[in-house]
């Protein structure tokens, strides 16, 4: 049963921009823009440019470290997009950043025509993705990787925590071509250093642990619930794996496939994205090329529809993809 009531409770405010750590997990600041700065140290060709945003983005460190290097382009997403395609015809590596709803839906031709079309080495980095605002559609980019799903050769990567997005830097940097990259910025939790052995991998879907009733297909912050909501089923004898696809384009459907092959569980596509367009049809479409059938299927993403403004942990409650809604959609799920 879904955790999203039909009947909305009224929402409380006083969090509006709150973290999307929990109380007392551990965090680690500004993970982008660190990494950024110590892998450009060696590599005066990387560039970074903001639409009046560096500051939350983390570019602002880069800025700091090498303000020869860094273009402030103003409230001018296009321009942002456009300036960043020239850079990178010079040859240089340009790191665009911005919020996901002004870098997607305002300056989607720009990237599709200036950038992608020419095979432009930019690297496109947008935080607020998802529901991670309180900020009602204005700021809620629950579509865009729907949207950049549909631009060819552009990949596109959703990281879970600040581990993923310290070690994803340098790859999407040396990664011929586009890339768009969901960006976590500030306070960020850290879970992923506690799976044993591993490492971001572009292009990779890694097992985070295993179960036999239930297998969570997850991207983004997603990914951290899932693992929490395995811990929490295990306490009832439901076992949860976890596979978690960082990147979305390309997929890894080799390892969606044998993970999905062959055993008798219900699969779940978590995402913190719209259940249109994103991971959840992408690996939908995988089984069915590769025929496999799994025992269930579910999207466990957000609804098609503008979503409320309001308090982040009353959001995430209403629309499902809480650490107690998510687990209450799985169990319901599995009957």
């Amino acid at each position: 049963m879904s955790a999203v009531a039909d009947k909305k409770p009224k929402l409380t405010t006083s969090a509006m921009i709150a973290s999307i750590a929990s109380e007392g997990q551990r965090v680690k600041a500004a993970p982008f823009g660190k990494a950024l700065v110590e892998y450009a140290a060696s590599r005066p060709e990387v560039v970074g440019l903001s639409a009046d945003l560096a500051k939350y983005t983390d570019l602002h460190l880069f800025a700091q470290a090498y303000p020869e290097r860094f273009f402030q382009m103003g409230m001018a997403e296009q321009l942002l997009m456009g300036a960043a395609g020239g850079l990178a015809k010079e040859g240089l590596v340009p790191f665009a950043t911005t919020y996901a709803v002004f870098g997607t839906r305002r300056a989607y031709d720009f990237i599709h025509q200036v950038i992608a079309e020419e095979n432009l080495n930019v690297k496109i980095c947008c935080a607020l993705p998802g529901l991670t605002t309180g900020y009602g559609p204005s700021h809620q980019a629950t579509e865009d990787l729907a949207m950049m799903r549909a631009i060819p050769g552009l990949t596109i990567v959703d990281p879970c925590d600040a581990l993923d997005i310290e070690q994803a830097v340098p790859q999407i940097a040396e990664r011929k071509g586009p890339v768009y990259m969901r960006l976590l910025r500030g306070q960020v939790p850290l879970v992923l250093d506690e799976v044993p052995g591993y490492r971001f991998e572009l292009g990779k879907a890694k097992m985070l642990c295993e179960g036999a009733d239930v297998l969570v297909i997850s991207s983004g912050i997603l990914t951290m619930r899932a693992l929490e909501v395995a811990q929490d089923l295990a306490k009832d004898r439901i076992g949860v794996a976890v596979l978690h696809s960082p990147t979305i384009k390309p997929l890894d459907e080799a390892a969606i496939v044998e993970a999905v092959r062959y055993q008798h569980r219900l699969v779940v596509v978590a995402e913190n994205h719209s259940v249109v367009g994103g991971l959840g049809e992408a690996v939908a479409a995988t089984l069915l090329r590769h025929r496999v059938q799994p025992a269930g299927f579910q999207l466990a993403g957000l609804p098609d529809a503008f979503l409320d403004a309001g308090a982040l942990p009353t959001l995430h409650d209403r629309y499902g993809i809480s650490r107690e809604a998510l687990g209450a959609r799985i169990k319901g799920w599995l009957g």
